[in-house]
């Protein structure tokens, strides 16, 4: 059986995913960041805003060479496969939020962290319930259904919005439709609450639209992978991604992109830009061979699941060991604010934690260790 073609360009639109995840989800505390690297306070639109939904896009692409195995399985199999994946990813998510299950009481000593105060949907949850429905459209519908569908979460999400949410204002935080549902379902304390209150940005009405981030990864990858690595796949690719980006500026006016809310306008700008992204990566990395930069990034392609686990929890369990350091605050004040004050040295402090967790993938691929979901 002939062994499917690699693209190192989509290995090194993985890496870089993951690489600028960690960056932005780990800034040092005690310093404001710079504006580019957090997200927009609720309406608009920052290069940050483009990192969780290019991790999805990603997740399409890896779907695309990996859902070929399924035409040749029965199809309890295919469903078994899905499925336990699925769940899987959710569990992670969901046990991550939880970690280290203990906490310190007011009087130093430690007690089960409750189950009531945990957060349950999230990053992982939602990457886990895009991949399922993806995998679930894609396989058992024609393309051109699975096309028909998506256009009808991203129109339908926008009619739920309008039509459950606030009339006053159907697009605010405590207004929307998803918010209200969350709350029905899950209760305020299973919700995030780093905004100040109850509302998930990861919820579960916003994870509809979600999907179709999956969905056009999955046949973006397909296309690259049936036409080639050449200038007119590059040029098709930054065709459709600007007429994305342009039909998500011509509804920013009615239907505003904002990340936490995932509007269909959001989706459009972050696949269109994700294409010509890709595109240009076809062009640098596959065309002309530009590739000695690239090996940096694939250590985190290799095992970007893992890897993106590890910066989630490495600081938890450092703090959990030594509860009253802060070591995040300690070092960044210590260490980083004295070298540069202010948005840099948080900034320099993101970087090197990045510097960590890449060690750890470069020590996994020198062992030819790839940890899959």
């Amino acid at each position: 059986m002939n062994q499917p073609q690699r693209f190192l360009s989509l290995d090194v639109f993985r890496g870089m995913t993951v690489c600028f995840m960690i960056i932005v989800n780990t800034p040092g505390s005690g310093a404001e960041p710079f504006a580019m690297l957090q997200h927009a306070a609720w309406h608009g639109f920052t290069p940050t805003d483009l990192v969780f939904p290019s991790f999805l896009f990603a997740v399409g692409n890896a779907m695309s060479f990996s859902m070929k195995k399924f035409a040749q399985m029965e199809n309890a199999a295919v469903l078994a496969k899905i499925f336990k994946r699925t769940l899987l990813i959710f569990l992670i998510g969901y046990l991550m939020y939880w970690f280290p299950f203990f906490g310190y009481n007011e009087s130093g000593g430690i007690s089960l962290s409750p189950i009531s105060h945990t957060r349950i949907f999230g990053v992982l949850q939602r990457i886990a319930l895009c991949y399922g429905l993806a995998s679930l459209l894609i396989h058992y519908f024609s393309t051109r259904t699975v096309v028909l569908i998506s256009v009808l979460f991203l129109i339908g999400y926008w009619a739920v919005l309008l039509l459950f949410g606030n009339a006053a204002d159907p697009y605010s935080m405590i207004g929307n439709a998803g918010q209200y549902l969350d709350l029905h379902l899950l209760g305020d304390q299973h919700l995030y609450h780093g905004d100040g209150i109850a509302f998930d940005p990861e919820g579960i009405l916003s994870t509809i639209p979600a999907c179709v981030n999956v969905i056009i990864g999955y046949y973006a990858g397909r296309f690259i992978q049936e036409k080639g690595k050449g200038y007119e796949t590059i040029s098709k690719l930054l065709l459709a991604g600007g007429l994305l980006i342009l039909l998500a500026i011509s509804l920013n006016g009615v239907f505003p992109i904002n990340k936490k809310l995932w509007t269909s306008s959001f989706v459009l700008i972050t696949c269109g830009l994700d294409l010509v992204i890709i595109g240009s990566l076809i062009y640098v990395v596959e065309v002309k061979s530009y590739m000695k930069w690239t090996s940096f990034f694939t250590v985190f392609g290799k095992n970007p699941l893992f890897i993106y686990i590890v910066s989630e929890i490495l600081l938890i369990i450092i703090n959990t060991l030594f509860p009253n350091s802060d070591f995040n605050r300690w070092i960044n004040n210590n260490f980083f604010q004295a070298i540069a004050p202010g948005a840099l040295g948080s900034l320099l402090f993101a970087i090197c934690f990045m510097l960590v967790c890449w060690v750890v993938g470069y020590i996994l691929d020198k062992r030819k260790i790839y940890i899959r979901v």
